[in-house]
C-alpha cells in the first residue's frame, strides 16, 4: 500500500516538485496550513506528514499526530531544531530530514547579499529609477585581499570558502571539526572571538542548537572589527537581534545581511504587502539604510528543490519499504531553544 503523506505549508513550488518526483508512488495531500496544535488533527488518516522549517512540531504537535496515527516526520529541510526529537521518539514517530541538497544555492545566496551590501546596488537601483545618478553613499570595497570569517565549515560554508578564494578573500574559520578542503583552501581555524576581531566580514554557517543560539550577542558583537560586516544564512536563533541593533545603532556593525530571522514564522513565505507588519523588532531592522533582509530565499533555485523533493520521497519510501526513513535524524540529536 502506499503511503499516505499530509504536506503541510504547501507552496505551488511544494506541489510541483514533490508531485514531479513522486510520479504517483505515494498518496500526497497537500495542505496551506502550516503545522501548528491547532491544524495538526489535519494529519489524521495519514501514515507520514512532511513539514517545513517553521512548522511547529513541538512535544504538543507530535502528541496530536500520534493520536491521528502518524508514524513518519518528513522534513524537507536540513535543520530539525522545530523537532522535539525527544517526543517524537517516545511516541514512536520517526523523523527523517534532507541532509544536502544544494549547497551551492544558500552559498551563492550568501554571496549575493555580501556584494549587494558591499557596492550597494539595492540603493543604487532605486536611486537610479528616480533620476538621481549621484555617487554619494554608495562607496564600496574591494574584496580582494580582506579577512572573511565563515563561522561552521560544513557542505555550505565550505562552498563559500571556496567562492571568497576566487574574489581573493583570506579566510579564518570556526568548527569543531576542520574540513580537510578548507585546510587545503588555505582556511585558518580560529577560536570564535578571534575570528570575530580579524575579519571584515563575519558569515554564519552553523546549525541552531542550544550552544549556538544566539551565539552572536553583544559580547560577541563587541569583540567584531568596527564597521565589520556580518551576514546569517543559517537559522534565526544564531543571533540576538536586539543586540544586532544595537550593534547598528552604536557603529561597531558596519552592515548587516539577513535571510533568516528568528521571529520568522509569524512572517516569512506570506505576502503580507497589504498587512503591517506586528514585530517592532523586524520592523525596527528595516531602518536602517545599511541592512538588507530576504525572506529564507536561500535555499530557493531549481536544482535545490528538485534534491530537497527527491530526498523527501526517498524517505518515505524507504520507510515504506524498510520501517526506516533514508536519512534519520536519531533522538539523541537534541533541540534547540
Amino acid at each position: 500500500m502506499p503511503m499516505h503523506v499530509a504536506v503541510f505549508s504547501t507552496k505551488s513550488y511544494d506541489h510541483e516538485f514533490l508531485a514531479r518526483c513522486n510520479a504517483g508512488a505515494h498518496v500526497l495531500e497537500f495542505r496551506e496550513e502550516r503545522l501548528s496544535e491547532a491544524t495538526a488533527s489535519l494529519a489524521r488518516g495519514a501514515d507520514a506528514i512532511c513539514a517545513f522549517v517553521n512548522d511547529d512540531l513541538g512535544r504538543g504537535v507530535i502528541e496530536v499526530l500520534h493520536d491521528a496515527g502518524v508514524r513518519l516526520v518528513a522534513l524537507r529541510s536540513a535543520g530539525f531544531n522545530n523537532v522535539d526529537l525527544e517526543a517524537a521518539a517516545a511516541a514512536g514517530i520517526a523523523v527523517a530530514r534532507v541532509p544536502a541538497y544544494s549547497p551551492h544555492a544558500v552559498a551563492e545566496h550568501t554571496m549575493a547579499l555580501v556584494l549587494t551590501l558591499n557596492r550597494k546596488t539595492h540603493r543604487a537601483y532605486n536611486r537610479l529609477r528616480e533620476g538621481n545618478f549621484a555617487l554619494d553613499g554608495l562607496l564600496g570595497f574591494d574584496l580582494r585581499g580582506k579577512t572573511v570569517g565563515v563561522v561552521g565549515t560544513g557542505l555550505i560554508g565550505t562552498a563559500l570558502v571556496r567562492i571568497l578564494r576566487g574574489f581573493g578573500c583570506e579566510v579564518v574559520a570556526t568548527d569543531p571539526v576542520r574540513s580537510p578542503e578548507c585546510l587545503a583552501l588555505g582556511v585558518e581555524y580560529l577560536p570564535l572571538r578571534e575570528l570575530l576581531s580579524r575579519s571584515h566580514i563575519v558569515s554564519l554557517h552553523c546549525p541552531l542548537t542550544p550552544e549556538t543560539h544566539h551565539l552572536i550577542d553583544d559580547a560577541a558583537i563587541a569583540s567584531m572589527r568596527h564597521g565589520a560586516m556580518l551576514v546569517n544564512t543559517s537559522r534565526g536563533g544564531v543571533i540576538d537581534t536586539r543586540a544586532v541593533i544595537r550593534g547598528l545603532k552604536g557603529g561597531r556593525l558596519g552592515s548587516l545581511g539577513l535571510d533568516v530571522y528568528e521571529e520568522e514564522e509569524q512572517l516569512f513565505f506570506e505576502d503580507r504587502s497589504t498587512r503591517y507588519i506586528p514585530d517592532d523588532v523586524f520592523a525596527r531592522l528595516l531602518t536602517f539604510p545599511n541592512v538588507l533582509v530576504t525572506g529564507h530565499q536561500g535555499f530557493f533555485t531549481e536544482e535545490a528543490l528538485t534534491a530537497i523533493a527527491e530526498t523527501t520521497i526517498a524517505n518515505v519510501t524507504a520507510f515504506e519499504q524498510t520501517g526506516s526513513p533514508l536519512h534519520p535524524v536519531p533522538s539523541s540529536a537534541g533541540r534547540a531553544r
